[in-house]
């Protein structure tokens, strides 16, 4: 079996994790070494679940905090093994997410006494359908192994914190016609044709903007693909615009769903995917704390993360890991030397509790 040195600095350790190939769905090596790593601490509690490790401090503090990092990549892309060069660190999953997955493991290894007491969760399958992700299955059949006042994602953030997140829906707008040969086309009814206002309405239509705890969020729709036809001979009798709606966590999935079955009326509309947003939660005692002893910048989060996993079960999270987010998935993925030892700095730092203030 592989094993982890999680005595190794978080360089050495991020570069150690990319090179456990991990694509979703196929995690169990990576989580073994995780598994074997954490259960020679003492001070920890393990649990396994399928491929998504969780490993729990017991002090009796007055609150905990949950730390959560997925452990599944992306399909490699000629870009294994790890290498550094100067001060950058190359390959797949350096930003997304392994950097901040070597941050949480020498947390969960090295701070013994933290002022909180904190739940890890290393998870399976974040990049792939959400039926499939180990911290949403976490949520519907274990959700007290999740309780906590507050959570820390580690998803790439630049070193920043990103807060909230916006929702996901995915729908397909229907146009229905009547097929008939293309050379006696007014017998029929192109439905390719009937799309034409869809496409209208989606450059007319206005992104949104709202100012949400403090913070301007911008929201996306977007055709994204476009179905139909049979044959070239033969007039369409049903077509299909796939339209993704990134929506600000002050609409529900429903009330999303509502703004576009009235932006698309008159068509039928077939939800093939959905996600909920979270809200940026900055108002709450837990979360400002964390964000006034971070020190860094607070931006919105405009892509889905699994914060909305943890807003569902009414915990406050935010995003806050080392790498550029818009590296991920990339060939040439990689994260900033600097970025790993800072967010581990300060992680680290207020877990221990420097930032002031044990809690009682």
């Amino acid at each position: 079996m592989i094993s982890l040195d999680l005595d190794a600095d978080v360089v050495s350790l991020t570069a150690a994790l990319i090179d456990i190939p991990s694509e979703s769905r196929e995690e169990a090596a990576i989580a073994d070494a995780v598994e074997a790593a954490l259960r020679q601490h003492a001070h920890l509690e393990v649990v396994r679940d399928g491929h998504t490790v969780v490993a729990r401090t017991n002090l009796g503090r007055g609150s905990r905090v949950v730390v959560a990092g997925h452990l599944d990549t992306v399909p490699v892309n000629d870009n294994l093994p790890s290498r550094r060069e100067g001060d950058l660190l190359w390959g797949l999953g350096a930003c997304d997410m392994k950097g901040g997955v070597a941050v949480a493991l020498r947390a969960a290894a090295h701070v013994t006494e933290p002022v909180r007491d904190v739940t890890y969760v290393f998870y399976e399958a974040e990049e792939i359908e959400a039926s499939a992700n180990g911290l949403g299955r976490l949520a519907r059949e274990r959700p007290e192994l999740l309780a906590g006042d507050f959570a820390v994602l580690m998803e790439p953030s630049g070193g920043v914190i990103e807060a909230g997140c916006q929702g996901s829906l995915r729908v397909d707008v229907v146009a229905r016609g009547e097929r008939a040969h293309v050379a006696r086309s007014w017998m029929g009814d192109n439905a390719i044709h009937r799309l034409e206002p869809v496409l209208q309405r989606l450059v007319a239509a206005q992104p949104r903007t709202p100012l949400i705890d403090g913070l301007t969020f911008r929201e996306g729709l977007n055709a994204v693909a476009v179905s139909g036809g049979v044959a070239s001979n033969v007039v369409p009798d049903e077509a299909r615009i796939a339209v993704s709606y990134r929506f600000a966590p002050d609409r529900t999935e429903d009330e999303a769903l509502a703004y576009l079955s009235g932006l698309f009326d008159g068509y039928e509309l077939v939800v093939t995917d959905s996600s909920p947003a979270a809200a940026p939660g900055l108002d709450r005692p837990a979360a400002a704390a964390f964000v006034a002893a971070m020190g860094v910048e607070v931006n919105p989060k405009f892509g889905w993360t699994d914060v909305a996993q943890f807003a569902q079960l009414g915990v406050p999270a935010v995003n806050f890991g080392p790498g550029d987010p818009l590296l991920a998935h990339k060939q040439d993925e990689h994260v900033p030397v600097e970025q790993l030892v800072s967010v581990e700095d300060r992680l680290h730092a207020w877990l221990r509790g420097d930032e002031g203030g044990r809690d009682e």
